[in-house]
Formats: structure tokens, C-alpha cells, sequence
């Protein structure tokens, strides 16, 4: 399980899982993955850091290492 802060920073920005899913070109189930822990590839991290509204270089503040 890989800890990450996706569904701390969904939340505070009033967004559900569906729009996030929407907007980073993924599954619900996905999304909903990925929020518990599960890994996933580089592409969808990606892809979900960008839907947040960060930057690729703020990472860290999405994925810690």
C-alpha cells in the first residue's frame, strides 16, 4: 500500500470522485484505488496531480515518497 494525500486534497477542494475521475481521464474505481493505497502507474499519478490542480514538480505534496 503506498500512502498518498489524493483524497485529503480531493475533499478540500469540494470535488467527487467522479470529477476527479472525469477530469484525470480515468476510472472512478481508479480513483477510488488509488485513494486507498493501491499503487498504480506513473501515468495515472500523473494524470491525477495534474486533475488536482498541482504541478508534475509538487509531486511530493500528492505522492510523498
Amino acid at each position: 500500500m503506498v500512502q498518498n494525500n489524493v483524497k485529503k486534497i480531493r475533499e478540500s477542494r469540494l470535488m467527487s470522485k467522479a470529477e476527479l475521475a472525469r477530469k484525470a481521464n480515468v476510472s472512478p474505481l481508479t480513483v477510488d484505488r488509488v485513494e486507498k493505497g493501491a499503487a498504480c502507474r506513473v501515468a495515472t499519478m500523473r494524470k491525477i496531480i495534474l486533475a488536482l490542480g498541482y504541478e508534475l514538480s509538487d509531486r511530493d505534496q500528492v505522492f510523498p515518497s
